[in-house]
Protein backbone atom coordinates (compact mmCIF):
# COMPACT_ATOMS: atom_id res chain seq x y z
CA UNK A 1 0.00 0.00 0.00
CA UNK A 2 3.32 2.14 0.52
CA UNK A 3 4.60 1.84 -2.63
CA UNK A 4 1.07 2.69 -4.33
CA UNK A 5 0.56 5.89 -2.38
CA UNK A 6 4.34 6.70 -3.35
CA UNK A 7 3.43 5.84 -7.26
CA UNK A 8 0.35 7.95 -6.70
CA UNK A 9 2.41 11.01 -4.98
CA UNK A 10 4.39 11.51 -7.65
CA UNK A 11 1.87 11.15 -10.54
CA UNK A 12 -0.04 13.55 -8.87
CA UNK A 13 2.46 16.10 -8.43
CA UNK A 14 3.94 15.52 -11.80
CA UNK A 15 0.39 16.68 -12.95
CA UNK A 16 0.22 19.44 -10.31
CA UNK A 17 4.27 21.04 -12.00
CA UNK A 18 2.89 20.43 -15.13
CA UNK A 19 -0.16 22.67 -15.09
CA UNK A 20 2.19 25.65 -15.07
CA UNK A 21 3.16 25.51 -18.27
CA UNK A 22 -0.35 25.00 -19.68
CA UNK A 23 -1.38 28.89 -19.97
CA UNK A 24 1.51 29.54 -21.84
CA UNK A 25 1.07 27.08 -24.33
CA UNK A 26 -0.44 29.15 -27.60
CA UNK A 27 1.74 27.80 -30.62
CA UNK A 28 3.28 25.29 -32.22
CA UNK A 29 6.80 27.02 -30.73
CA UNK A 30 5.58 26.87 -27.14
CA UNK A 31 4.38 23.47 -27.19
CA UNK A 32 7.43 21.45 -28.60
CA UNK A 33 10.57 24.04 -27.68
CA UNK A 34 8.60 26.10 -24.88
CA UNK A 35 9.69 29.29 -26.59
CA UNK A 36 12.92 28.57 -26.21
CA UNK A 37 13.76 30.58 -22.96
CA UNK A 38 14.45 28.06 -20.99
CA UNK A 39 18.00 29.18 -18.99
CA UNK A 40 21.03 26.94 -18.66
CA UNK A 41 20.70 26.05 -15.41
CA UNK A 42 16.85 25.09 -15.44
CA UNK A 43 17.37 23.35 -18.68
CA UNK A 44 20.58 21.43 -17.69
CA UNK A 45 18.52 19.85 -14.93
CA UNK A 46 15.86 19.19 -16.77
CA UNK A 47 18.03 17.49 -19.48
CA UNK A 48 19.47 15.45 -16.59
CA UNK A 49 16.11 14.80 -15.35
CA UNK A 50 15.08 13.39 -18.78
CA UNK A 51 17.94 11.51 -19.80
CA UNK A 52 18.18 9.73 -16.45
CA UNK A 53 15.27 7.00 -17.09
CA UNK A 54 13.93 4.69 -14.99
CA UNK A 55 14.77 2.04 -17.92
CA UNK A 56 18.79 2.88 -17.26
CA UNK A 57 18.95 3.37 -13.44
CA UNK A 58 16.57 0.23 -12.72
CA UNK A 59 17.91 -1.50 -15.96
CA UNK A 60 21.56 -0.87 -14.84
CA UNK A 61 21.28 -1.81 -11.29
CA UNK A 62 19.67 -5.12 -12.42
CA UNK A 63 22.04 -6.60 -14.96
CA UNK A 64 25.02 -5.78 -12.86
CA UNK A 65 22.91 -8.27 -10.32
CA UNK A 66 22.35 -10.76 -13.79
CA UNK A 67 25.66 -10.24 -15.71
CA UNK A 68 28.13 -8.61 -13.24
CA UNK A 69 30.40 -5.43 -12.89
CA UNK A 70 30.97 -5.19 -16.51
CA UNK A 71 27.56 -3.51 -16.95
CA UNK A 72 28.47 -0.65 -15.43
CA UNK A 73 30.11 -0.03 -18.82
CA UNK A 74 26.72 0.89 -19.79
CA UNK A 75 26.84 4.00 -17.11
CA UNK A 76 30.03 4.89 -18.79
CA UNK A 77 29.03 5.29 -21.99
CA UNK A 78 25.55 7.09 -21.23
CA UNK A 79 27.71 9.59 -19.69
CA UNK A 80 30.15 9.70 -22.51
CA UNK A 81 27.54 10.41 -24.95
CA UNK A 82 26.57 14.09 -23.42
CA UNK A 83 30.68 14.67 -24.10
CA UNK A 84 30.13 13.63 -27.64
CA UNK A 85 26.66 15.83 -27.97
CA UNK A 86 28.70 18.71 -25.92
CA UNK A 87 31.42 18.79 -28.52
CA UNK A 88 29.67 17.78 -31.95
CA UNK A 89 25.61 18.82 -31.74
CA UNK A 90 24.61 20.99 -29.33
CA UNK A 91 25.17 24.87 -30.25
CA UNK A 92 25.02 23.99 -34.08
CA UNK A 93 21.66 22.25 -33.38
CA UNK A 94 20.48 25.25 -31.69
CA UNK A 95 21.26 27.52 -33.93
CA UNK A 96 19.88 25.61 -36.72
CA UNK A 97 16.27 27.37 -35.69
CA UNK A 98 14.74 23.92 -36.58
CA UNK A 99 12.20 22.69 -34.18
CA UNK A 100 12.74 18.49 -34.60
CA UNK A 101 15.22 16.62 -36.36
CA UNK A 102 13.28 15.48 -39.13
CA UNK A 103 12.56 19.68 -39.36
CA UNK A 104 16.42 20.01 -39.37
CA UNK A 105 17.25 17.43 -41.97
CA UNK A 106 14.98 19.20 -44.45
CA UNK A 107 15.88 23.13 -43.87
CA UNK A 108 19.10 21.75 -43.78
CA UNK A 109 19.39 19.35 -47.26
CA UNK A 110 15.61 20.45 -49.09
CA UNK A 111 14.31 16.98 -49.11
CA UNK A 112 10.53 16.61 -47.57
CA UNK A 113 11.07 12.14 -48.35
CA UNK A 114 14.31 12.60 -46.18
CA UNK A 115 11.77 14.40 -43.16
CA UNK A 116 9.29 11.56 -43.65
CA UNK A 117 11.96 9.15 -43.50
CA UNK A 118 13.70 10.86 -40.05
CA UNK A 119 10.16 11.56 -38.73
CA UNK A 120 9.51 7.51 -38.81
CA UNK A 121 13.13 6.85 -37.34
CA UNK A 122 12.46 9.37 -34.50
CA UNK A 123 8.61 6.90 -33.84
CA UNK A 124 11.28 3.73 -33.83
CA UNK A 125 13.72 5.36 -31.15
CA UNK A 126 10.58 6.91 -29.12
CA UNK A 127 8.85 3.59 -29.01
CA UNK A 128 11.98 1.46 -28.28
CA UNK A 129 13.20 3.76 -24.97
CA UNK A 130 9.45 4.23 -24.29
CA UNK A 131 8.58 0.81 -24.08
CA UNK A 132 10.75 0.05 -20.89
CA UNK A 133 9.36 3.07 -18.97
CA UNK A 134 6.47 1.75 -18.84
CA UNK A 135 7.40 -1.60 -18.04
CA UNK A 136 9.32 -0.25 -15.45
CA UNK A 137 5.87 1.06 -14.04
CA UNK A 138 4.36 -2.40 -14.02
CA UNK A 139 6.93 -3.95 -12.98
CA UNK A 140 8.17 -1.94 -10.14
CA UNK A 141 4.04 -1.14 -8.85
CA UNK A 142 3.46 -5.13 -9.23
CA UNK A 143 6.09 -5.57 -6.47
CA UNK A 144 5.63 -3.04 -3.94
CA UNK A 145 1.91 -3.50 -3.78
CA UNK A 146 -0.57 -6.42 -4.67
CA UNK A 147 -1.64 -4.74 -8.17
CA UNK A 148 -1.21 -6.63 -11.04
CA UNK A 149 1.56 -5.51 -13.81
CA UNK A 150 -0.72 -3.93 -16.25
CA UNK A 151 -1.92 -1.43 -13.66
CA UNK A 152 1.57 0.37 -13.24
CA UNK A 153 1.41 0.64 -16.98
CA UNK A 154 -1.65 2.41 -17.25
CA UNK A 155 -1.39 4.83 -14.65
CA UNK A 156 2.16 5.89 -15.61
CA UNK A 157 0.64 6.26 -19.36
CA UNK A 158 -2.12 8.51 -17.89
CA UNK A 159 -0.03 10.86 -15.96
CA UNK A 160 2.39 11.39 -19.15
CA UNK A 161 -0.05 12.00 -21.56
CA UNK A 162 -2.25 14.27 -19.68
CA UNK A 163 0.69 16.33 -18.60
CA UNK A 164 2.09 16.90 -21.80
CA UNK A 165 -1.15 17.35 -24.18
CA UNK A 166 -1.85 20.08 -21.38
CA UNK A 167 1.15 21.72 -21.54
CA UNK A 168 4.10 20.50 -24.12
CA UNK A 169 7.57 21.12 -23.47
CA UNK A 170 6.86 23.77 -21.03
CA UNK A 171 5.23 21.63 -18.63
CA UNK A 172 8.13 18.77 -19.61
CA UNK A 173 10.41 21.01 -18.56
CA UNK A 174 9.22 22.21 -15.30
CA UNK A 175 8.66 19.03 -14.53
CA UNK A 176 11.80 17.32 -15.47
CA UNK A 177 13.78 20.22 -13.33
CA UNK A 178 11.74 19.61 -10.44
CA UNK A 179 11.73 15.55 -10.30
CA UNK A 180 15.89 15.83 -11.08
CA UNK A 181 16.03 17.17 -7.68
CA UNK A 182 13.37 15.07 -6.56
CA UNK A 183 15.05 11.66 -7.93
CA UNK A 184 18.49 12.39 -6.18
CA UNK A 185 16.97 12.80 -2.63
CA UNK A 186 14.52 9.68 -3.15
CA UNK A 187 17.71 7.33 -4.63
CA UNK A 188 20.27 8.94 -2.52
CA UNK A 189 18.86 8.88 0.91
CA UNK A 190 18.38 4.88 1.13
CA UNK A 191 21.71 4.27 -0.74
CA UNK A 192 23.62 6.16 2.28
CA UNK A 193 20.70 3.87 4.81
CA UNK A 194 20.97 0.96 3.10
CA UNK A 195 24.85 0.97 2.95
CA UNK A 196 24.83 2.22 6.35
CA UNK A 197 22.15 -0.63 7.69
CA UNK A 198 23.39 -3.61 6.36
CA UNK A 199 26.57 -3.52 8.51
CA UNK A 200 30.01 -4.35 8.13
CA UNK A 201 29.74 -7.93 6.82
CA UNK A 202 27.48 -7.11 3.73
CA UNK A 203 29.52 -3.99 2.56
CA UNK A 204 32.62 -6.30 2.73
CA UNK A 205 31.08 -9.26 0.89
CA UNK A 206 29.62 -6.49 -1.61
CA UNK A 207 33.28 -5.30 -1.88
CA UNK A 208 34.80 -9.03 -2.15
CA UNK A 209 31.80 -10.86 -4.09
CA UNK A 210 31.45 -14.91 -2.70
CA UNK A 211 29.89 -16.59 -5.37
CA UNK A 212 26.28 -17.58 -5.48
CA UNK A 213 26.23 -21.46 -5.13
CA UNK A 214 23.42 -22.07 -1.98
CA UNK A 215 20.71 -20.46 -0.80
CA UNK A 216 22.10 -19.01 2.59
CA UNK A 217 18.27 -19.53 4.10
CA UNK A 218 14.88 -20.78 2.98
CA UNK A 219 14.05 -18.30 -0.38
CA UNK A 220 11.14 -18.00 -2.04
CA UNK A 221 10.86 -17.26 -5.64
CA UNK A 222 8.35 -16.67 -8.23
CA UNK A 223 9.16 -17.11 -11.69
CA UNK A 224 7.74 -14.23 -14.08
CA UNK A 225 8.40 -16.06 -17.37
CA UNK A 226 9.44 -19.91 -18.33
CA UNK A 227 12.69 -20.28 -17.32
CA UNK A 228 15.16 -23.48 -17.24
CA UNK A 229 17.28 -24.26 -15.16
CA UNK A 230 20.40 -27.01 -14.69
CA UNK A 231 21.19 -28.85 -11.54
CA UNK A 232 24.41 -30.57 -10.89
CA UNK A 233 23.20 -32.15 -7.55
CA UNK A 234 19.86 -33.26 -6.54
CA UNK A 235 17.75 -30.37 -5.27
CA UNK A 236 14.92 -30.35 -2.71
CA UNK A 237 11.87 -28.42 -3.77
CA UNK A 238 8.73 -28.21 -2.56
CA UNK A 239 9.03 -30.90 -0.97
CA UNK A 240 9.86 -32.69 -4.19
CA UNK A 241 13.72 -34.01 -4.48
CA UNK A 242 14.85 -33.07 -8.46
CA UNK A 243 18.17 -35.41 -9.74
CA UNK A 244 20.39 -33.62 -11.32
CA UNK A 245 19.76 -32.42 -14.65
CA UNK A 246 17.64 -29.96 -16.41
CA UNK A 247 14.28 -28.51 -14.95
CA UNK A 248 12.04 -26.19 -15.92
CA UNK A 249 9.69 -23.55 -14.12
CA UNK A 250 6.85 -21.95 -15.78
CA UNK A 251 5.63 -18.19 -15.54
CA UNK A 252 3.94 -17.49 -12.50
CA UNK A 253 5.23 -20.69 -10.54
CA UNK A 254 5.90 -19.98 -7.00
CA UNK A 255 8.99 -22.05 -5.68
CA UNK A 256 10.87 -22.41 -1.91
CA UNK A 257 14.41 -23.20 -1.85
CA UNK A 258 15.20 -24.52 1.80
CA UNK A 259 18.37 -22.86 3.36
CA UNK A 260 21.60 -24.58 1.93
CA UNK A 261 20.12 -25.79 -1.25
CA UNK A 262 22.81 -26.04 -4.11
CA UNK A 263 21.59 -22.41 -6.68
CA UNK A 264 20.83 -24.28 -10.31
CA UNK A 265 22.15 -22.75 -13.47
CA UNK A 266 20.30 -20.42 -15.87
CA UNK A 267 22.00 -21.45 -19.06
CA UNK A 268 25.33 -19.17 -19.43
CA UNK A 269 24.34 -16.92 -16.98
CA UNK A 270 27.40 -16.72 -14.04
CA UNK A 271 26.09 -16.94 -10.49
CA UNK A 272 26.40 -13.15 -8.90
CA UNK A 273 30.02 -13.55 -6.88
CA UNK A 274 31.29 -15.65 -9.67
CA UNK A 275 34.72 -15.10 -11.33
CA UNK A 276 33.18 -13.93 -14.83
CA UNK A 277 30.60 -11.88 -12.47
CA UNK A 278 33.56 -9.99 -11.04
CA UNK A 279 35.47 -9.08 -14.37
CA UNK A 280 35.57 -5.62 -14.97
CA UNK A 281 34.17 -6.29 -18.83
CA UNK A 282 30.72 -7.12 -19.84
CA UNK A 283 30.71 -10.08 -21.84
CA UNK A 284 27.14 -9.80 -24.09
CA UNK A 285 25.39 -13.49 -24.09
CA UNK A 286 27.98 -14.48 -22.07
CA UNK A 287 29.58 -16.03 -25.36
CA UNK A 288 33.55 -15.44 -24.20
CA UNK A 289 33.98 -11.74 -26.40
CA UNK A 290 34.24 -9.36 -23.35
CA UNK A 291 36.56 -7.00 -24.72
CA UNK A 292 34.52 -6.52 -28.11
CA UNK A 293 31.24 -6.61 -26.06
CA UNK A 294 32.32 -3.76 -23.88
CA UNK A 295 33.51 -1.74 -26.54
CA UNK A 296 30.55 -2.59 -28.57
CA UNK A 297 28.28 -1.12 -25.69
CA UNK A 298 30.29 2.09 -25.69
CA UNK A 299 30.17 2.46 -29.02
CA UNK A 300 26.45 2.20 -29.02
CA UNK A 301 26.00 3.91 -26.02
CA UNK A 302 28.29 7.56 -26.74
CA UNK A 303 27.00 8.04 -30.03
CA UNK A 304 23.61 6.81 -29.88
CA UNK A 305 23.01 9.67 -27.41
CA UNK A 306 23.88 12.22 -29.98
CA UNK A 307 21.12 11.10 -31.77
CA UNK A 308 18.29 10.59 -29.13
CA UNK A 309 15.48 13.09 -31.00
CA UNK A 310 13.73 13.54 -27.38
CA UNK A 311 17.46 14.77 -26.31
CA UNK A 312 18.05 16.96 -29.04
CA UNK A 313 14.59 18.56 -28.65
CA UNK A 314 15.63 19.99 -25.88
CA UNK A 315 18.62 22.43 -27.04
CA UNK A 316 16.49 23.89 -28.84
CA UNK A 317 14.28 25.25 -25.86
CA UNK A 318 17.58 27.30 -24.99
CA UNK A 319 17.91 30.93 -26.18
CA UNK A 320 20.92 30.56 -28.78
CA UNK A 321 23.89 27.98 -29.26
CA UNK A 322 26.08 29.44 -26.25
CA UNK A 323 23.15 28.49 -23.53
CA UNK A 324 22.77 25.35 -25.37
CA UNK A 325 26.60 24.61 -24.78
CA UNK A 326 26.10 25.23 -21.38
CA UNK A 327 23.05 23.63 -20.84
CA UNK A 328 25.44 20.49 -21.71
CA UNK A 329 28.06 21.05 -20.01
CA UNK A 330 25.82 21.56 -16.98
CA UNK A 331 24.75 18.37 -17.64
CA UNK A 332 27.54 15.99 -17.68
CA UNK A 333 28.48 16.52 -13.77
CA UNK A 334 24.77 15.79 -13.48
CA UNK A 335 24.51 12.72 -14.58
CA UNK A 336 27.95 11.25 -13.48
CA UNK A 337 26.63 11.93 -9.89
CA UNK A 338 23.61 10.06 -10.37
CA UNK A 339 25.12 7.03 -11.78
CA UNK A 340 27.03 6.31 -8.58
CA UNK A 341 24.02 5.08 -7.25
CA UNK A 342 22.55 2.15 -9.68
CA UNK A 343 26.57 0.70 -8.89
CA UNK A 344 25.69 1.13 -5.11
CA UNK A 345 22.21 -0.83 -5.68
CA UNK A 346 23.33 -3.68 -8.04
CA UNK A 347 26.32 -4.50 -5.70
CA UNK A 348 24.41 -4.63 -2.56
CA UNK A 349 21.16 -6.64 -4.68
CA UNK A 350 24.61 -9.13 -5.91
CA UNK A 351 24.69 -9.58 -2.24
CA UNK A 352 21.52 -9.34 -0.58
CA UNK A 353 18.69 -10.91 -3.41
CA UNK A 354 21.05 -12.73 -5.62
CA UNK A 355 18.23 -14.80 -6.69
CA UNK A 356 16.66 -12.93 -8.48
CA UNK A 357 19.14 -13.49 -11.65
CA UNK A 358 16.69 -17.52 -11.06
CA UNK A 359 13.65 -15.98 -11.45
CA UNK A 360 14.53 -13.34 -14.15
CA UNK A 361 13.37 -10.21 -12.17
CA UNK A 362 16.61 -8.47 -11.76
CA UNK A 363 15.07 -4.78 -12.64
CA UNK A 364 13.44 -4.75 -8.82
CA UNK A 365 16.61 -5.26 -7.35
CA UNK A 366 16.23 -1.43 -6.46
CA UNK A 367 12.77 -1.77 -4.62
CA UNK A 368 13.29 -5.35 -3.02
CA UNK A 369 16.94 -4.61 -0.81
CA UNK A 370 14.89 -2.33 1.49
CA UNK A 371 12.66 -5.03 2.89
CA UNK A 372 15.59 -7.37 2.82
CA UNK A 373 17.59 -5.08 5.11
CA UNK A 374 14.94 -4.29 7.54
CA UNK A 375 11.07 -5.75 7.66
CA UNK A 376 10.09 -3.19 9.86
CA UNK A 377 8.60 0.49 9.34
CA UNK A 378 11.86 1.82 7.79
CA UNK A 379 12.19 -0.90 5.13
CA UNK A 380 8.74 0.02 4.42
CA UNK A 381 9.79 4.24 4.60
CA UNK A 382 12.16 3.47 2.42
CA UNK A 383 10.84 1.31 -0.35
CA UNK A 384 8.14 3.82 -0.51
CA UNK A 385 10.68 6.45 -1.45
CA UNK A 386 12.66 4.32 -4.17
CA UNK A 387 9.07 3.19 -5.55
CA UNK A 388 8.80 7.48 -5.64
CA UNK A 389 12.06 7.56 -7.33
CA UNK A 390 11.24 5.06 -9.63
CA UNK A 391 8.28 6.73 -10.86
CA UNK A 392 9.47 10.00 -10.91
CA UNK A 393 12.17 8.47 -13.15
CA UNK A 394 9.55 6.86 -15.33
CA UNK A 395 7.58 10.55 -15.79
CA UNK A 396 10.77 12.62 -16.60
CA UNK A 397 11.97 10.40 -19.12
CA UNK A 398 8.32 9.42 -20.95
CA UNK A 399 7.71 12.71 -21.49
CA UNK A 400 10.49 13.80 -23.94
CA UNK A 401 9.75 10.69 -25.45
CA UNK A 402 6.51 10.81 -25.88
CA UNK A 403 6.91 14.66 -27.18
CA UNK A 404 9.19 13.48 -29.79
CA UNK A 405 7.30 10.97 -30.91
CA UNK A 406 3.91 13.01 -30.95
CA UNK A 407 5.90 15.40 -32.73
CA UNK A 408 7.20 13.29 -35.46
CA UNK A 409 3.43 12.13 -36.31
CA UNK A 410 1.82 15.51 -36.00
CA UNK A 411 4.27 18.03 -37.04
CA UNK A 412 6.88 16.33 -39.14
CA UNK A 413 4.29 13.43 -41.08
CA UNK A 414 0.91 15.47 -40.72
CA UNK A 415 -0.49 18.81 -40.98
CA UNK A 416 0.59 20.01 -37.65
CA UNK A 417 -1.19 22.62 -35.00
CA UNK A 418 -1.88 22.33 -31.60
CA UNK A 419 -5.47 20.53 -31.34
CA UNK A 420 -3.25 18.09 -33.95
CA UNK A 421 -0.07 17.33 -31.80
CA UNK A 422 -2.53 17.10 -28.51
CA UNK A 423 -4.41 13.98 -30.53
CA UNK A 424 -0.87 12.51 -31.16
CA UNK A 425 0.17 12.70 -27.91
CA UNK A 426 -2.72 10.77 -26.47
CA UNK A 427 -2.75 8.46 -29.30
CA UNK A 428 1.04 7.92 -29.12
CA UNK A 429 0.90 6.79 -25.22
CA UNK A 430 -2.46 4.37 -25.95
CA UNK A 431 -0.34 2.66 -28.34
CA UNK A 432 3.09 2.54 -26.50
CA UNK A 433 1.10 1.53 -23.34
CA UNK A 434 -0.56 -1.50 -25.77
CA UNK A 435 2.94 -2.62 -26.83
CA UNK A 436 4.01 -2.59 -23.09
CA UNK A 437 1.68 -4.83 -21.76
CA UNK A 438 3.51 -8.10 -23.08
CA UNK A 439 7.10 -6.50 -22.24
CA UNK A 440 7.17 -8.25 -18.87
CA UNK A 441 10.28 -10.30 -19.83
CA UNK A 442 12.25 -8.02 -21.35
CA UNK A 443 15.64 -6.81 -19.89
CA UNK A 444 14.91 -3.06 -19.47
CA UNK A 445 18.73 -2.36 -20.28
CA UNK A 446 18.17 -4.10 -23.02
CA UNK A 447 15.59 -2.08 -24.46
CA UNK A 448 17.35 0.91 -23.86
CA UNK A 449 20.57 0.07 -25.48
CA UNK A 450 18.35 -0.90 -28.57
CA UNK A 451 17.12 2.24 -28.55
CA UNK A 452 20.32 4.21 -28.63
CA UNK A 453 21.92 1.32 -31.23
CA UNK A 454 19.05 2.47 -33.86
CA UNK A 455 20.25 5.83 -32.93
CA UNK A 456 23.44 5.52 -33.42
CA UNK A 457 23.06 3.94 -36.28
CA UNK A 458 20.66 6.75 -37.98
CA UNK A 459 20.76 10.19 -36.59
CA UNK A 460 24.70 10.09 -35.52
CA UNK A 461 25.66 10.20 -38.74
CA UNK A 462 22.65 12.18 -40.24
CA UNK A 463 23.78 15.15 -37.44
CA UNK A 464 27.69 14.80 -37.84
CA UNK A 465 27.93 14.90 -41.38
CA UNK A 466 25.66 17.66 -41.63
CA UNK A 467 26.77 19.99 -39.02
CA UNK A 468 30.82 19.59 -40.14
CA UNK A 469 30.63 18.32 -43.82
CA UNK A 470 29.05 20.71 -46.28
CA UNK A 471 29.00 18.09 -49.33
CA UNK A 472 26.40 15.89 -47.24
CA UNK A 473 23.89 15.53 -50.42
CA UNK A 474 19.79 14.40 -49.66
CA UNK A 475 20.21 11.29 -51.31
CA UNK A 476 23.21 10.04 -49.34
CA UNK A 477 21.51 10.71 -46.26
CA UNK A 478 18.70 8.91 -46.96
CA UNK A 479 20.81 5.75 -48.39
CA UNK A 480 22.91 6.38 -44.90
CA UNK A 481 19.86 6.30 -42.60
CA UNK A 482 18.20 3.67 -44.47
CA UNK A 483 21.39 1.33 -44.79
CA UNK A 484 22.15 2.32 -40.35
CA UNK A 485 17.87 1.46 -40.01
CA UNK A 486 17.97 -2.19 -41.66
CA UNK A 487 21.11 -3.00 -40.08
CA UNK A 488 20.40 -2.21 -36.59
CA UNK A 489 16.55 -3.27 -37.00
CA UNK A 490 17.48 -6.74 -38.50
CA UNK A 491 20.38 -7.21 -35.72
CA UNK A 492 17.40 -6.86 -33.47
CA UNK A 493 15.00 -8.59 -34.83
CA UNK A 494 17.12 -11.60 -35.35
CA UNK A 495 18.15 -11.35 -31.06
CA UNK A 496 14.54 -12.06 -30.84
CA UNK A 497 13.75 -14.99 -33.52
CA UNK A 498 17.19 -16.98 -33.48
CA UNK A 499 17.90 -17.11 -29.62
CA UNK A 500 20.99 -20.08 -30.12
CA UNK A 501 23.17 -18.04 -31.74
CA UNK A 502 27.18 -17.78 -30.79
CA UNK A 503 30.12 -16.69 -30.87
CA UNK A 504 30.84 -13.18 -32.97
CA UNK A 505 27.24 -13.78 -34.69
CA UNK A 506 25.62 -13.79 -31.38
CA UNK A 507 27.84 -10.69 -30.14
CA UNK A 508 26.83 -8.31 -32.90
CA UNK A 509 23.37 -9.60 -33.65
CA UNK A 510 22.85 -8.21 -29.12
CA UNK A 511 25.00 -5.00 -30.38
CA UNK A 512 25.34 -4.44 -33.91
CA UNK A 513 26.57 -0.28 -33.53
CA UNK A 514 30.16 -1.82 -34.32
CA UNK A 515 29.06 -3.04 -37.74
CA UNK A 516 25.78 -0.03 -38.55
CA UNK A 517 27.29 2.58 -37.43
CA UNK A 518 30.28 2.40 -39.85
CA UNK A 519 28.22 1.41 -42.50
CA UNK A 520 25.38 4.28 -42.20
CA UNK A 521 28.29 6.39 -42.24
CA UNK A 522 30.47 5.28 -45.19
CA UNK A 523 26.92 4.74 -47.25
CA UNK A 524 25.99 9.13 -46.60
CA UNK A 525 29.95 9.63 -47.69
CA UNK A 526 30.60 7.34 -50.74
CA UNK A 527 26.46 8.59 -52.09
CA UNK A 528 27.55 12.10 -51.56
CA UNK A 529 30.46 12.34 -53.13
CA UNK A 530 28.55 10.92 -56.42
CA UNK A 531 26.01 14.13 -56.16
CA UNK A 532 26.01 17.48 -55.53
CA UNK A 533 25.17 18.93 -52.63
CA UNK A 534 22.12 21.91 -51.91
CA UNK A 535 22.93 25.35 -52.83
CA UNK A 536 22.76 26.78 -49.72
CA UNK A 537 25.41 24.64 -48.27
CA UNK A 538 27.79 26.80 -47.25
CA UNK A 539 25.52 29.23 -46.28
CA UNK A 540 23.74 26.68 -43.78
CA UNK A 541 27.41 25.34 -42.32
CA UNK A 542 28.17 28.95 -41.68
CA UNK A 543 25.12 29.73 -39.59
CA UNK A 544 25.34 26.78 -37.67
CA UNK A 545 28.71 27.63 -36.38
CA UNK A 546 28.89 31.26 -36.07
CA UNK A 547 27.91 32.51 -32.86
CA UNK A 548 24.44 34.18 -32.73
CA UNK A 549 25.69 37.06 -31.19
CA UNK A 550 28.02 38.28 -34.41
CA UNK A 551 26.07 40.89 -36.73
CA UNK A 552 27.15 39.38 -39.67
CA UNK A 553 25.29 36.18 -38.76
CA UNK A 554 22.03 37.40 -38.26
CA UNK A 555 19.16 37.81 -40.96
CA UNK A 556 16.83 40.27 -39.68
CA UNK A 557 13.00 39.68 -40.17
CA UNK A 558 13.72 36.43 -42.05
CA UNK A 559 13.23 32.80 -41.24
CA UNK A 560 15.61 31.18 -38.54
CA UNK A 561 16.04 27.95 -40.49
CA UNK A 562 19.49 26.65 -41.54
CA UNK A 563 18.30 26.85 -45.13
CA UNK A 564 17.69 30.11 -46.77
CA UNK A 565 13.95 30.55 -48.27
CA UNK A 566 13.11 31.80 -51.24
Amino acid sequence: MVGLLAAAGIMAATLLVGLRGVAAVRTTSDFLVASRRTSPLVNSSAVAGEYLSAGSFVGAAGLMVKDGVGSLWYLVGFAAGYVTMLVLVAAPMRRSGALTVPDFAEARLGSAGLRRLSAVVVLVISTLYLVPQFRAAGLVLSVVSPVPYWVGIVLAAGAVSITLALGGMRAATYVQAFQFVLKMVLFAIPAIWLVVAVGAAVRTQALHPVEFDRFPRETTLVFRDRVTVETAAPVRVDGELLAPGTHSFHGGQRVIFPAGTPTPRVGALEPPGGTAWQRPLFDIGHHGYPLFSTLAVLFATALGTMGLPHMIMRFHTSPDGRAARRTAALTIPLIGLFYLFPAIYGALGGVLVPQLYLSGDTDTVVVALPSQVDSGWQGTLFTGLLTAGCFAAIMTSSLGLLLAGASAISHDLGAGGLGRLRLSVLGSAAAVLLLSLPAARLDAGILVTWAFTVAASTFSPLLVLSIWWSRLTAFGALAGILVGLLVSSTAIGVTVGVPNLSGWAAVLANQPAPLSVPAAFLTMTVVSLRGRPTPWALSAMLRLHVDENDRSSRTSGRSRTVRRRR
